[in-house]
This record gives structure tokens, C-alpha cells and sequence, in this order.
């Protein structure tokens, strides 16, 4: 099982230090999965499947059940979550955004697009 997330380790270029900071799973829980003295609690397991977009199945045995079982609905979702997790100014403003109040996001969401159209020139600097 831990050959598994080490692989998804390497595949992502994470540490078990960042999955254990994203996660909440403290690093000593990691070092004894590793070690073989405790079986990963199947709460853990959901969330470094959900850290990696693998499922549960994939994680303790690196095999999808029959059928392809995936994470996400579309290629398109996959894509864009990888995108995010990749890029850590998009993961930050994906992160600070989560918990906004709507209003909030609507502002976020409005003053992105004016920092878009005045990259392509639609807008001066003035926001005129």
C-alpha cells in the first residue's frame, strides 16, 4: 500500500511533508503506515486519495476496480484540478476563495475579469 503513495509522491513531486500539511495526517501516521506498525484508517486513506484525485481502490492497491472508476466526472474537470494543483499561485486563490461569502467571490470574480480585459488592452490603467 505505501509503495503505492510513494509512487504518487514522485508522480506529483510532493513530499509526504506537504501531504501531511494539506491533508492534517500528522507525519508520524505516514512513518508508521511506511513501516508497517498501523494500517492506514480508511478516513486517512479518503483524504490523500482525494490530495492525489486517485480513488480509495487506487491508493491501496494501485489498481482501479473493473470499469475505470475515476475521480472526476470529465477529462475537462481532471484537467483544470490538476492545473490548480500544479500551480501554486492557482492553488492559493482557489484556497483563499473556498470560504469567501458570495458577495465576496462575486467581487474576486468581477476584479479578475477587469485585470483580464485590461491584459488584452480593453481597459487603461484608469478602469476606464
Amino acid at each position: 500500500m505505501y509503495e503505492v503513495f510513494e509512487i504518487l509522491l514522485q508522480k506529483f513531486n510532493v513530499t509526504t511533508y506537504q501531504v501531511s500539511k494539506a491533508t492534517g495526517i500528522s507525519q508520524s501516521t505516514f512513518s508508521n503506515w511506511k513501516s508497517r506498525r498501523n494500517l492506514i484508517r480508511s478516513d486517512n486513506a479518503k483524504k490523500i486519495a482525494d490530495y492525489f484525485g486517485v480513488s480509495v481502490e487506487y491508493l491501496m492497491t494501485g489498481e482501479e476496480k473493473e470499469g475505470g472508476e475515476t475521480y472526476y466526472l470529465n477529462d475537462e474537470t481532471a484537467k483544470v484540478a490538476q492545473e490548480i494543483f500544479e500551480n501554486k499561485e492557482l492553488r492559493a486563490l482557489f484556497d483563499v476563495q473556498k470560504d469567501m461569502e458570495p458577495d465576496d467571490l462575486r467581487a474576486l470574480h468581477n476584479m479578475a475579469l477587469a485585470l483580464k480585459r485590461k491584459e488584452r488592452g480593453n481597459i487603461d490603467d484608469t478602469g476606464c
